[in-house]
């Protein structure tokens, strides 16, 4: 039996592997299979990563590739890299302690290799839809182990992580407010076109990440930062009617889920007792600890205000800055302040902070349109922003490749979106 053109059959499986488009379609399924896996796996992540690179490779039009570099987009987060790694020149910390404060970087060298390939796939779309099934899961197996802790993959005994089947519950809380708000376009545009079943079950999975946090976990970041991401949406999206409208309804349903939920009252409530009991003893509460990470590490910056002390410098640099006994948030040693902005400073300086927003303000500026590609590339920056004022979630594992896909993926998608119709005005 013979296929078309003669061609033998034996020879059609090594056909496709020469094909672009084999290679092409192994991309798409790889980063779906790395959105699927991410509220699950650390590992699989990782290795994806770097498979999903690699399956490039055997067509990639390099020079069409070198051509995208050019754009700061893909550019500032190569940069930032290279920064790291020219950072440990200056750095007084042990040369393990430098390259392994480069990695967390690496994982921006991703980004331009997703902007240049969803520039081209049709399949964009399917990523996110992994991720949203991905999390959907998550949140059923956060109900399950809420009630039945033993089934938790990862048992954490701490007292207020109820409710967690693997990771924590920053990581948790950051899905479940990605996926809640991004729902909300779709949502409207559905009402708009009159689909109410499609808007009603939409709305329904967005509501129900957030009944999840306020009756099961959440974390005070997610807290801070979802009424942000919120009121992004209503601003861009709904008239100023419906904005007061919604923030009324807002109101109240954030008042009867305070008198509701007890595990909220309680995450809302710690915020006031650590602070008064870190002001009134020292102790080392999660607040404290911030707080003095956060003046100990603006007078580390100060010391080295330009180029900072180096890559991997900052857990030393906490050791000599101990004080008092075990217990107390002045003797703690971290490597990561909990800050982007300081985590940066203190590395390199205002070199560093200049790379770091330079960057975000070009992917912000990236997602101007009114699609759903600019609605969820716009959110997972703005996500990563605010968050990042508690905690250092670009170099952070997980929150890092949510903003590397999240980001890489949408804006592939916008600038295939912008070169439509760049080639439909000039024709």
């Amino acid at each position: 039996m013979t296929a078309i053109a003669g061609e033998p059959t034996a020879a059609m499986p090594a056909r496709r592997w020469r094909d672009p488009a084999t290679w092409a379609t192994a991309v798409d399924v790889l980063a779906v299979l790395l959105a699927l896996s991410l509220p699950w796996s650390t590992s699989l992540v990782g290795i994806l990563g770097v498979v999903i690179v690699l399956a490039m490779m055997p067509f990639l039009d390099v020079e069409a590739f070198l051509r995208s570099l050019r754009r700061p987009i893909s550019a500032l987060p190569i940069v930032f890299f290279l920064l790291a790694l020219v950072g440990t020149l200056w750095s007084d910390a042990a040369w393990g302690a430098r390259v392994y404060a480069v990695g967390p970087t690496a994982k921006l060298l991703v980004l331009p290799f997703l902007f240049y390939h969803f520039e081209r796939s049709q399949r964009g779309q399917w990523v996110f839809v992994a991720f949203l099934v991905s999390c959907t899961l998550l949140m059923v197996m956060s109900w399950i182990v809420a009630f039945k802790p033993g089934l938790a993959l990862k048992v954490i005994d701490d007292g207020v992580s109820r409710g967690i089947f693997v990771k924590n519950y920053i990581d948790q809380s950051q899905e479940f407010t990605l996926c809640a708000v991004a729902l909300a376009y779709p949502t409207v545009m559905s009402l708009r076109a009159k689909r109410i079943w499609p808007a009603l079950l939409l709305a329904a999975l967005g509501l129900s990440f957030v009944v999840n946090m306020a009756f099961v976990i959440v974390s005070r970041t997610a807290l801070v930062t979802m009424p942000i991401m919120a009121a992004v949406f209503g601003l861009l999206h709904l008239r100023l009617r419906t904005n007061l409208m919604i923030l009324a309804a807002a109101i109240v349903v954030a008042a009867a889920a305070w008198l509701a939920s007890a595990q909220l009252e309680t995450t809302l409530t710690r915020f006031s007792t650590e602070y008064r009991e870190y002001k009134d003893t020292g102790r080392a509460t999660s607040i404290g600890e911030r707080l003095e990470y956060w003046r100990k590490s603006l007078q580390f910056f100060v010391d080295a205000p330009f180029a900072g002390h180096g890559t991997g410098s900052t857990r030393g640099l906490f050791e000599k800055a101990a004080t008092g006994p075990n217990g107390l948030a002045a003797s703690a040693v971290v490597g990561n302040p909990h800050n982007q902005t300081l985590n940066v400073a203190v590395q390199w300086g205002v070199v560093g902070i200049a790379v770091l927003y330079a960057m975000w303000t070009l992917h912000l500026l990236l997602f101007r349109g009114e699609d759903l590609a600019n609605w969820i590339g716009l959110l997972v920056v703005v996500q990563n922003i605010f968050t990042s004022l508690f905690n250092s979630h670009i170099f952070d594992f997980h929150e890092g490749w949510m903003y590397v896909l999240g980001v890489g993926v949408a804006g592939g998608m916008v600038l295939k979106a912008q070169l439509a119709k760049l080639a439909t005005q000039s024709s």
